[in-house]
């Protein structure tokens, strides 16, 4: 990853939802419209945290059948893990792809252990296209977004970590920036979000007006037509 994020920058994100900011790469990104984003339901049990802003720590998971390997193997594995986990850049989002096929979400990698675990080590929440459990022992402020809600995590385990994944339509590598809150999430390039910054003022004077004219008590059809052309 070559960009540096500011702090500027970063607060800028954190301030905006997730919708604003795939409307803002729209504009300064236009080839990005169709892509880059979740195009699928997730389920967010805490709709009403705010928008979280980190790089990438990429995983896949299993969980539908026991692990052919020796217990040891999955736990070395697991430990290596966490040491990507915690490694810059930081602060950090968790997007774990479920390789399950058919059975996706079969068993939840996310629960209270593992939210307060990744909580620690600088991580906001999760994407994920798997199952999470024990939503009212979450840690405090820990984001989920995911493809189910479910009672067990059956064999679960990591496959790899800090390679691409593909969760809900939206591709993402390791290091990537992302954005999310209750709506889904989508990689912002971070080449772009000076010019993102300085394309907010125009879109919302924008939508202010066409929001304006249509609540005009005097509005007719022409009038919001003139406002939707700006």
């Amino acid at each position: 990853m070559s960009e540096i994020l500011t702090t500027r920058q970063l607060e800028f994100l954190r301030s905006i939802d997730t919708p604003t900011v795939c409307n803002l790469i729209e504009i300064v990104a236009p080839h990005r419209r169709g892509f880059g984003y979740t195009t699928r339901h997730l389920h967010c049990p805490f709709p009403d945290l705010p928008p979280i802003v980190g790089f990438a720590k990429t995983a896949k998971i299993s969980a539908k059948d026991a692990p052919p390997g020796p217990a040891t193997s999955y736990l070395n594995r697991r430990l290596d893990y966490l040491d990507y986990v915690a490694s810059e850049p930081q602060p950090s989002i968790s997007v774990i792809e479920d390789i399950d096929g058919e059975h996706v979400g079969h068993g939840a990698f996310w629960g209270e252990v593992q939210s307060n675990v990744h909580k620690a080590l600088g991580v906001l929440g999760v994407v994920t296209n798997g199952s999470v459990r024990d939503i009212p022992m979450i840690a405090k402020g820990f984001q989920m977004l995911a493809g189910s809600i479910g009672p067990s995590h059956a064999f679960v385990r990591i496959e790899e970590f800090g390679t691409p994944v593909h969760v809900h339509g939206m591709d993402v590598t390791s290091g990537d920036l992302v954005h999310a809150d209750q709506h889904g999430a989508v990689v912002v390039p971070i080449d772009k979000v000076e010019e993102m910054m300085k394309a907010l003022e125009a879109l919302t004077a924008r939508e202010a007006a066409i929001i304006e004219a249509a609540l005009d008590p005097e509005m007719t059809l022409e009038k919001l037509k003139a406002a939707i052309r700006g």
